[in-house]
């Protein structure tokens, strides 16, 4: 499969609880991911992209989160050209995620 999916707040709330398989990575600032971040979740930047994709398993479903849901679909797309096979982007970003779960 090539590209990424648009996965929504509640089909990854099913995937988290249905399988504790998924990787989730946030690609905001230091600071926004230091204030609150979707438990479990990597904070991926330019400075550590390259020793996560050596060590990541790429057969695993990745999810990329940020502000609003739409930065996460280029950094998505990244790694899905990286050879991520299963790569979503999160509708709504952290934003959404937070009013969710508030």
């Amino acid at each position: 499969m090539s590209g990424f999916k648009h996965l929504s707040i509640n089909e990854l709330i099913h995937m988290s609880t249905e399988s504790n398989d998924v990787q989730v990575v946030d690609i905001r600032d230091a600071a926004s991911f230091a204030a609150g971040h979707i438990e479990g979740s990597t904070h991926l930047t330019n400075e550590n992209l390259a020793q996560f994709t050596s060590i990541a398993d790429m057969d695993r479903p990745l999810v990329v989160v940020c502000y609003h849901g739409m930065s996460s679909q280029s950094a998505a797309n990244y790694l899905n050209e990286q050879g991520f096979d299963d790569v979503y982007s999160l509708d709504g970003g952290f934003s959404a995620w937070s009013l969710a779960n508030s």
